[in-house]
């Protein structure tokens, strides 16, 4: 059997207004545009977030939630407990500091309040206007998130 070469079909490129239109207008060729995506409103909030594990000492680094509220080692902190959420706030009277490396340490009582253990990690939500910092524990990240998932998955819990 003899080798048979077939020459390949490509059809001429059909340019704008370059005049290989035939004398037919280059309308036809113009496409809609595609369409886009509904993307969310953008951003409006200031806060920062970040996540980090306790360790068994109860201390949280996350050196850049730290250094956004403008807290340094020796910053004062009063810290309490609400709602099974953690909230720290600058305050010149606080008895709690910031520790020499950075990191925040809490309080015995309060990891028990709000069910946190050695290797639980946090979300962490920090406004700087106003100087303060929550702590969210899984049970509260938990208590956000899975009604959130069950409307967009249709179902029950992820």
């Amino acid at each position: 059997m003899a080798d048979v070469v077939v020459a390949p079909v490509v059809p001429p490129v059909v340019l704008a207004g370059r005049g290989n239109s035939g004398g037919r207008s280059d309308r036809g060729l113009r496409r809609r545009p595609l369409p886009l995506a509904d993307l969310p409103s953008p951003r409006v909030g200031t806060l920062v977030y970040g996540v980090a594990a306790l360790d068994a000492s109860g201390r949280i680094a996350d050196s850049g939630v730290v250094r956004a509220l403008g807290w340094v080692p020796g910053t004062r902190l009063h810290i309490h407990e609400g709602a099974g959420l953690v909230v720290l706030r600058a305050d010149r009277q606080g008895v709690f500091t910031v520790t020499g490396q950075g990191h925040l340490r809490l309080p015995a009582a309060v990891r028990q309040w709000c069910g946190l253990a050695a290797g639980d990690r946090v979300l962490l939500a920090a406004c700087p206007a106003e100087g303060l910092l929550v702590v969210h524990p899984p049970a509260a990240v938990d208590a956000m998130v899975v009604p959130v998932h069950a409307a967009v998955l249709g179902g029950g819990r992820p």
